[in-house]
C-alpha cells in the first residue's frame, strides 16, 4: 500500500538524518482541501489521508498527499480530476518539504499559537515550485496541531485543462491544511 510505504520511508528519513533526541511529531491522517471558484462551477475537495512528519529542533516538516484520495461531491469530478487534470495513476502524490521560522523555539510544554512563516517545495502533477505561506501551530497540554491557507496556480505546475471545460475550473485553486500531530516516541 503505497500510503503506508510513503509513511514509513518518511518517518525513518527523519529520525535517521537528525538522530534520536529532537522533538518529533507524526501524523497519519490529516485534512487537505482544495477549493476552485469559477463562473459556471465551484469545485471542492477533502482528503483526509495527509501524512506529515514535523521536527520542532529543526523546524522542518514533510508533508505527503495522496492524490486519489480526494474525495468529490460529484463521482464524475473526482474521475476527471484523477485520470484527465492530475493524472494520479502517473503522480500518485502531492508533496512538501519545508521549513517554518518563528520567533521562539516551540516548547512543547508551553500552551501557545504561534503564527510561523512556511518556505519549501510543492511538488504537484511532477512539478515542483517553491511556496512560501503562513501557518498557525498550536500546542495544547502537550498536543500540537497545524493549519495553513494558500492559493497555487494549476498552470504552475502543468496542469492542463481542456478549453471546453475551462470555464468551469478557476485558474487559481486554494489549499487548506489541518494537521494534528502525535509525538514519535523515542
Amino acid at each position: 500500500m503505497i500510503n503506508k510505504t510513503v509513511f514509513i520511508t518518511l518517518l525513518v528519513l527523519c529520525l535517521v538524518s537528525k538522530g534520536y533526541s529532537q522533538v518529533k511529531f507524526v501524523e497519519k491522517d490529516g485534512i487537505a482541501s482544495f477549493f476552485s471558484s469559477a463562473p459556471l462551477e465551484d469545485i471542492e475537495a477533502v482528503n483526509n489521508k495527509v501524512q506529515s512528519v514535523l521536527d520542532l529542533s529543526s523546524n522542518n516538516v514533510v508533508i505527503v498527499i495522496p492524490i486519489r484520495d480526494f474525495k468529490f461531491d460529484k463521482s464524475l469530478m473526482e474521475e476527471h480530476f484523477n485520470e484527465n487534470y492530475l493524472e494520479s495513476e502517473k503522480y500518485p502524490k502531492a508533496t512538501f518539504k519545508g521549513s517554518f521560522s518563528t520567533a521562539q523555539t516551540l516548547d512543547v510544554s508551553e500552551d501557545g499559537t504561534h503564527h510561523v512563516d512556511v518556505d519549501g517545495d510543492l511538488t504537484i502533477h511532477g512539478v515542483t515550485n517553491k511556496l512560501k505561506t503562513k501557518a498557525t501551530i498550536s500546542i495544547l497540554k502537550g498536543s500540537l496541531s497545524a493549519t495553513t491557507q494558500f492559493d497555487i496556480r494549476i498552470e504552475d505546475y502543468k496542469v492542463k485543462i481542456p478549453k471546453m471545460v475551462f470555464k468551469n475550473i478557476a485558474e487559481v485553486v486554494e489549499v487548506k491544511a489541518d494537521l494534528t500531530y502525535d509525538p514519535i516516541e523515542n
